[in-house]
């Protein structure tokens, strides 16, 4: 995948998880300035962390297929929630707060990312897809 083609997936996904944490935040503090505050903190940290993990699997031999997108979903699940949590904590000045809206991010963003993922395969090139696992039987 080329580094123009992981940026823009990069910044598609970014506004889809900040709206994402943007309303979570909002719902659980009751604070739409807070909700757009955390959002827009996890606007930087994400995208850096986003591309880096977009790299990091770019880089795996690992065939392209509904398997790969649901590990690269867990990886990146795990790290966006820490980053979340962190973030809502620091802003808030509440662990628990943080705590809340990593744990419901969990749930929206896995969903989110897998489709998110999904979409962006089906729009590749077809000449640009590595082959999977189905292609070899």
């Amino acid at each position: 995948m080329s580094i123009k083609r992981q940026l823009a997936k990069t910044v598609t996904w970014r506004l889809v998880g900040t709206l994402d944490t943007v309303l979570i935040a909002w719902l659980i503090t009751a604070d739409p300035f807070t909700g757009m505050q955390i959002g827009l903190a996890e606007v930087l940290t994400k995208m850096a962390l986003y591309f880096l993990h977009e790299r990091f699997w770019d880089r795996l031999p690992v065939q392209e297929g509904a398997r790969q997108h649901l590990l690269k979903t867990v990886s990146w699940r795990l790290i966006g929630t820490l980053d979340t949590t962190l973030l809502a904590w620091a802003i808030s000045g509440n662990p628990w707060v943080g705590m809340q809206i990593g744990l419901v991010e969990v749930l929206t963003k896995m969903a989110l990312y897998y489709l998110h993922e999904r979409a962006w395969y089906r729009w590749a090139p077809i000449e640009s897809r590595r082959p999977s696992l189905e292609e070899y039987s």
